[in-house]
């Protein structure tokens, strides 16, 4: 902290439970959501979609669509492609294992000649009211020849038909890590072999505000005005860009709030450049929000992974291998997002928390004709940790070993520091056996004994599960730029490229904001999501605050510099001779002084403004211990989730009350994915079966009304960013589905079931869960 460390900064400056400043505007219905954005003249778009998984399309017939009442204008794939729009690029780094290039169909804003999963857009319908739009997309005659489809994993892999020709075992691209002779080799020789196959199911990014849009196109300045809910802007601005053939700087994209991204909204879909192509060619501005039904057809879902996992250790218990080999359906359509999260970022944490010397890890992408995968909260990390959590709870059953000293034997330990795991990640801080040791008090596991015999008479099987973990933040992208401008109306706005949705970042900028200036709160004021403002990666890979708040600090620092030399030249002294706090520059020893904002005004632009970049050294490495227990009804197959601890290092913290809820919500997404969320394609047909909140079970507050406490340990400061914050915003998430599959793996072998703990598998519903243990 600065010498602005006063009354001021201690209260709402970092380290402080301070009120989400975002709040306000929201609880009295002030929002800026697309859809607050929108004009009365602005036409509605809705998009026909495809029925069928697989198909040709013979004919598209626009006529009766266009002649309906109300309607501005109908596109099809055979408009764009006459007008010279581009295919997406998949942008995919993988090859396949003869070395070729990933394999993809290529992929259209609007379909023209094939269609690849149910949802897969086709035609576009502008109109005056969304009435009228949505009564001309039912006019649109398409003629379609349905073709043999891939509706699943196992039949991808069975090659019963095939996504695109490139790829003749559906294999779009792979890689593999490590020394397989080597771990084969430890394998052999191990004391104990465990082995489990484990299914990640698909999951939808249940986001309370569907995928928004609003284009406008302004034909006499020659540029386009995108206002989207998304997480990436800069990503958006460069895809649409591409697809209408204009300079980046043509499109400008605009941020306001958004209604939850969990990964889904990180990059950029084809009908967010279908619709900025159908403004510029109708020459009305549009707006589009998906249905809920069109986003569980269309987003891109998270998850869907199968694992044949083994850890092969000695007789002591030592981990001396690990062997991970994975098929994640990717859909029909690679990403550079989809491949990179399974083939990369997952591995990149599989050994997680502990000193594992060997793996053998071989990942495969695999197309089916469903919607697309991408990025969903954790993105790989939580099927990593899941796999090793797994192993390791198994690991324990079966050779007789404690869980607790098991995970204590194979821990890197503090010493080890900075340790670089056997994917060539360094990590550079790490106690993971002081944060176990917190979070087995936090959830009183010692009196765990006596409330699993107080559930037992009550007919119920009580579990105790636990997870130690950690996860790798940053997305690889390290440098962030900000703009701060010290404004003559007593205001201190600043900028950044990262984005806010629902997590309460621009609180946490402008805390750190006061801890510089000493300013109340209300004098600092954010904005985000601009891309004319300033381009950057955006908010994903819990990144928003180690990289964009180190930048807003050091940016922050830099602007209180030059806002010094001016007062010094204003108050004709030395500089040295300059002292400042709480919003006024001091000579020393003398009562002349001049306020921050009133040396604003007296520049020539009336204002001190500052452009300031930032680099991080490396990612961060957030970890955490988590406990969970369950009862289990075993005439029903009911798991009721009856308590949840966890201590969780993520660095410093800058505001606890934002962390606990992220850590909280994060937690209750894992838990959601463990015991109730599927995405369910038909097997023969490849249809969605699992459209609809009618049948997608989502988690709501009484299934989980157990308290979840969670802890947060600074006593490990990140090295990699002078803040020494580490990201949180997907911790809770990861940890949470082992914990919770582990408890009920637990409550199992309690009850002398332990056999069918291997076998489990989420979601660990009350039916599945009972004909699991009825046959």
């Amino acid at each position: 902290m600065t010498e602005a460390s006063d009354s001021v900064a201690t209260r709402f400056g970092s380290g402080r439970a301070v009120q989400r400043m975002e709040d306000a505007a929201l609880l009295k219905g002030r929002g800026r959501y697309v859809q607050n954005l929108c004009e009365p003249g602005d036409a509605w778009a809705v998009f026909v979609r495809s029925p069928h998984a697989h198909a040709r399309i013979r004919s598209v017939d626009l006529s009766a669509a266009r002649a309906m009442p109300g309607v501005v204008a109908v596109y099809g794939g055979a408009d764009l492609q006459a007008a010279g729009v581009p295919a997406m690029k998949a942008g995919v780094g993988f090859r396949r294992a003869d070395g070729s290039a990933c394999a993809a169909p290529a992929r259209q804003l609007l379909a023209a000649e094939r269609v690849h999963y149910v949802g897969e857009a086709v035609a576009l319908v502008l109109a005056d009211s969304l009435q009228q739009a949505q009564d001309a997309a039912e006019a649109v005659q398409v003629d379609y020849e349905a073709l043999p489809c891939v509706p699943s994993l196992a039949a991808a892999l069975a090659r019963e038909a095939l996504v695109t020709p490139e790829a003749p075992d559906n294999i779009a691209c792979e890689a593999r890590h490590g020394d397989a002779a080597a771990t084969a080799a430890a394998f052999a020789r191990a004391a104990h072999v465990v082995q489990l196959t484990l299914v990640h199911q698909r999951v939808v990014a249940l986001t309370l505000e569907p995928r928004s849009v609003r284009a406008l196109w302004d034909a006499h300045g020659g540029r386009l005005l995108m206002q989207i809910s998304s997480q990436m802007p800069t990503s958006v601005r460069k895809n649409v860009a591409l697809a209408l053939g204009l300079a980046p700087e043509a499109v400008r994209v605009q941020v306001g709030d958004v209604g939850g991204g969990f990964g889904m909204k990180v990059g950029s879909y084809p009908e967010e450049a279908a619709l900025a192509w159908a403004a510029r060619a109708s020459g009305r501005p549009l707006r589009w929000m998906g249905e809920r039904s069109e986003e569980f057809l269309s987003t891109t879902h998270g998850r869907d992974v199968q694992s044949h996992a083994a850890l092969a250790l000695d007789d002591e218990g030592r981990i001396l291998a690990l062997r991970v080999h994975s098929d994640a359906n990717v859909g029909a359509f690679p990403t550079a997002t989809n491949t990179a999260i399974q083939l990369l970022v997952g591995p990149w944490v599989q050994t997680s928390v502990y000193d594992i010397p060997l793996i053998d890890f071989h990942f495969r992408a695999v197309l089916t004709h469903q919607a697309p995968t991408g990025a969903y909260r954790g993105a790989g990390r939580p099927e990593a940790i899941f796999n090793i959590e797994r192993l390791m709870d198994e690991a324990a059953r079966q050779i007789g070993m404690d869980r607790v000293a098991l995970r204590r034997r194979n821990f890197i330990r503090p010493e080890q520091m900075p340790y670089t795991n056997p994917m060539g990640q360094v990590y550079d801080v790490g106690r993971f056996e002081h944060v176990l040791d917190q979070a087995l008090r936090l959830a009183d596991a010692q009196g765990f004994a006596a409330r699993a015999e107080a559930s037992g008479q009550r007919g119920l099987w009580r579990g105790l599960g636990l997870a130690t973990f950690l996860e790798w933040t940053g997305g690889n992208a390290f440098e962030e730029r900000v703009t701060l401008q010290v404004q003559a109306d007593g205001v201190i706005e600043v900028f950044s490229a990262v984005n806010q949705m629902g997590q309460g970042i621009a609180t946490s900028l402008a805390q750190l904001v006061v801890d510089v200036f000493g300013v109340p709160l209300s004098r600092v004021r954010v904005v985000l999501g601009d891309t004319d403002r300033g381009n950057g990666y955006g908010s994903a890979g819990s990144r928003s605050l180690f990289t964009g708040g180190s930048a807003m600090a050091t940016g922050a620092q830099e602007t209180l510099r030059r806002a010094r030399r001016l007062a010094a030249s204003e108050l004709e002294v030395a500089e040295p001779d300059i002292r400042y706090a709480q919003g006024r520059f001091t000579v020393a020893g003398t009562d002349r002084s001049i306020g921050l904002f009133d040396l604003a005004a007296r520049q020539p632009e009336g204002h001190i403004h500052v452009e300031h970049t930032h680099t991080v050294a490396g990612p961060t490495w957030p970890n955490g211990a988590h406990l969970c227990e369950v009862e289990i009804d075993p005439q029903t197959g009911v798991v009721r989730l009856v308590a949840y601890a966890g201590v969780n290092d993520i660095g410093r913290v800058v505001n606890p009350l934002i962390v606990r809820g992220q850590l909280v919500g994060g937690a209750v997404q894992g838990a959601g994915q463990a015991l109730m969320e599927r995405v369910v394609y038909d097997d023969a047909s490849g249809q969605l079966l699992t459209g609809s909140l009618m049948d997608y079970c989502a988690p709501r507050a009484q299934d989980f009304a157990c308290e979840f406490r969670m802890d947060m340990d600074e006593s490990t400061p990140c090295s990699n960013n002078l803040l020494g914050v580490k990201g949180v915003g997907e911790l809770g998430t990861i940890g949470a589905a082992p914990c919770v599959v582990n408890a009920v793996a637990d409550a199992l072998a309690r009850a002398g079931r332990g056999d069918a703990a291997p076998r489990l598998q989420m979601p660990v519903t009350a039916a599945r869960l009972w004909s699991l243990l009825h046959g």
